[in-house]
């Protein structure tokens, strides 16, 4: 039995992209509104290397992808559905500038360094995984590179705490009432 999919059209940072989605992976139904809050938080240069870090059907990277033509996106998920559908998303909206991984975090990214690194962080996730995920974040950033995360507004603190003291530093570059974009440097 084929799973059903779905199919969003929205315009992001300018483009106007599809997606096709499928039971099971994170809104599946419309881009949630914390990822969207995350696009537009996010600055890119057109040479830029990103990682879309969780990237689900590939919402983040694509539209990053798009504002990007000369770099390279690289998308990655521990769920290889979604991993199928970001492939499959980015043939949709014509990117030859991508590569989708089935990775568990940046277990198969050893020597890749990123400009960029993008992620809406599961709520889910304990405060050691997030501890970790940024750790590895820092070790796979350019100089100068960035992270950015959304995350629900309630660990908005732990998140400023936790990137000032891995990275230094630490900017709440958005927010709203329900979502927070966090970003540190390299």
């Amino acid at each position: 039995m084929k799973p059903l999919d779905f199919t969003i059209q929205e315009n992001l940072l300018g483009h106007q992209l599809i997606f096709k989605t499928t039971y099971g992976l994170f809104s599946y139904k419309k881009i949630d509104d914390g990822t969207k809050l995350l696009i537009n938080s996010i600055k890119v240069e057109n040479n830029d290397n990103i990682l879309d870090l969780g990237c689900g059907y590939g919402p983040v990277g694509i539209a990053l992808a798009k504002s990007n033509q000369k770099g390279k996106t690289y998308f990655v998920d521990r769920d290889f559905v979604a991993v199928e559908y970001t492939k499959k998303n980015c043939k949709i909206n014509r990117l030859s500038n991508c590569e989708a991984l089935l990775s568990d975090g940046f277990s198969h990214l050893k020597n890749v360094k990123f400009n960029i690194i993008a992620s809406n962080l599961p709520s889910h996730f304990s405060n050691d995984m997030l501890r970790i995920i940024f750790k590895d974040a820092k070790k796979h950033l350019e100089k100068n590179g960035r992270l950015y995360v959304v995350t629900v507004s309630k660990l908005s603190k732990f998140i400023k705490r936790e990137l000032e003291d891995i990275f230094g530093n630490y900017t709440n570059v958005n927010h709203n009432c329900m979502y927070t974009v966090s970003v540190a440097m390299k």
